[in-house]
């Protein structure tokens, strides 16, 4: 078995991907099970009033031209995982912040936040400047409290639904 693993690590080494940790793909699987579009409806559509948005900043809408654009620019796909972690953890808890704890959108919110929150101590191990500046610098923006000058609205569906199809993209290979 180790021989197997070690093979594909080396297989994806040479055409130039990175795999993903087994902990992260374990993790990424309860995840996209969690976004099932009839979930993503229910709580983030149906339970939020009609045209709902929530205020994110610029840089917290991560679609998936956006990683289009970043792997064209030659950022290795383990910094495109860790930049997705952060826009996307980030996003959910910008969804709960506008929810009263009665909602009843407030536990599948705090579910996915677990989730996030499990995922993080896998990309605990990652530091800013084990990658690229661009990503870092990103990274920076999403976590710095002055930039609500650069905001938009956004429904809450829509930053999971890109939550999920940049997952998907990131994941779909390597797990």
């Amino acid at each position: 078995m180790q021989q197997g693993y070690a093979a594909v690590l080396c297989v994806l080494t040479v055409l130039g991907l990175e795999a993903a940790a087994p902990g992260e793909c374990e993790l990424t699987r309860l995840l996209q099970d969690k976004l099932q579009y009839e979930m993503r409806l229910q709580y983030m559509k149906h339970y939020f009033p009609i045209d709902y948005t929530v205020q994110v900043q610029y840089e917290e809408v991560l679609r998936p031209s956006n990683i289009t654009r970043l792997r064209n620019g030659t950022v290795s796909e383990a910094a495109l995982r860790y930049l997705w972690f952060h826009v996307s953890s980030q996003a959910v808890l910008r969804i709960r912040e506008v929810l009263p704890e009665k909602h009843p959108s407030w536990k599948y919110t705090q579910e996915l936040c677990q989730l996030f929150d499990a995922l993080g101590e896998e990309y605990s191990k990652f530091r800013q400047t084990d990658v690229e500046a661009v990503v870092a610098d990103l990274v920076k923006l999403i976590h710095s409290a002055g930039a609500e000058s650069r905001s938009k609205a956004v429904r809450p569906k829509a930053l999971l639904d890109n939550c999920l199809k940049v997952m998907r993209m990131l994941y779909g290979v390597p797990c």
